[in-house]
């Protein structure tokens, strides 16, 4: 990163070795600025690059430093901040101090800029310590059992065929107990899942461990795995979680196409990080399994009152 030029040292300290090399000139960095190289950079696989193997290159290794990293459209400048293109062009035309655009274009900005202006206007915060995802786990035998996973990583299918993946660092017996939990012929249920940029989820079966990867520094990362047909969320409110395009449990309906992508996919979300707020509308948790457009069960359940009343 520092080759990149994302990180510069602000200080340095010497720190004398003595016999084992002498004097060595340490360089310090910014601590906000690194916490915020996440949220900054929403373009990087930070998941790839935190789960790197020992003896792998880090993906970062394959990418070449150039003055174009420091220069954003005002599309990405929406995905830092989490809000819609049309938010920012809002922004722009309502605050006499919004960054000017630089490289002679009316489209590219700074960057950290655009950082330092979206802090000193509470657009994005500095992220504070870890974040940790809580698991509330029931075995076949019903009983519950509650685990955590520090910096956790929810990946949540596109495909209802596909797998949703939750990893995180564990303890050796959380990671003991949860695999002993999945095994037999029901596996474990999620009762709950709480997880940083996600509703709260449910899935009723199937849920196991996939993998256990023991770091350099002797950390135990832990993946959990479920079939995505059976998310559903652990109380009200609309289905799925954070996932950009779902899969409908009947199709879509005709109000479930994104305005701005040509799939068709159904989002059950409010807000989507590709296309900022124009989709709609969300999806619902359907017992019987899977998710399903809410559309459809509005159209389905006037169908039911009115052959009643017939």
């Amino acid at each position: 990163m520092v080759r990149l030029g994302w990180l510069t040292p602000v200080a340095t300290v010497d720190v004398d070795y003595k016999r084992q090399g002498g004097v060595t000139t340490v360089p310090l960095y910014d601590a906000q600025e690194i916490a915020l190289l996440e949220v900054v950079r929403p373009c990087v696989d930070w998941r790839a690059v935190r789960t790197a193997r020992a003896g792998r290159r880090s993906p970062l290794a394959a990418l070449e430093a150039s003055p174009g990293w420091e220069r954003v459209l005002l599309a990405e400048v929406a995905r830092i901040a989490r809000v819609g293109r049309a938010a920012v062009v809002n922004w722009r035309r309502r605050h006499d101090d919004f960054p000017e655009p630089v490289a002679g274009t009316d489209v590219h900005f700074d960057r950290r800029a655009v950082v330092a202006w979206l802090l000193a206007h509470d657009k994005i915060g500095v992220p504070t310590g870890p974040t940790i995802a809580a698991l509330v786990v029931a075995g076949a035998g019903g009983a519950t059992h509650r685990f955590r996973l520090d910096d956790p990583w929810l990946s949540l299918a596109d495909d209802a065929a596909g797998e949703d993946c939750l990893s995180g660092w564990s303890t050796d017996e959380d990671a003991d107990a949860l695999a002993a939990l999945a095994v037999g012929e029901f596996g474990a249920s999620l009762r709950r899942l709480t997880a940083p940029g996600t509703s709260p989820l449910a899935v009723p079966g199937e849920v196991r461990v996939i993998d256990r990867f023991r770091s350099g520094s002797g950390g135990l990362r832990l993946t959990l795995a479920w079939p995505a047909g059976l998310r559903g969320t652990a109380g009200s409110g609309p289905a799925g979680g954070v996932v950009r395009h779902g899969i409908a449990y009947a199709g879509p309906g005709d109000g479930c196409v994104c305005a701005r992508h040509d799939c068709g996919g159904v989002v059950p979300v409010s807000w989507c990080a590709e296309h900022g707020d124009a989709v709609a509308p969300v999806l619902e948790w359907h017992p019987g399994g899977g998710i399903r457009c809410t559309d459809l069960s509005r159209a389905r359940g006037l169908t039911a009152v009115a052959g009643r009343a017939d």
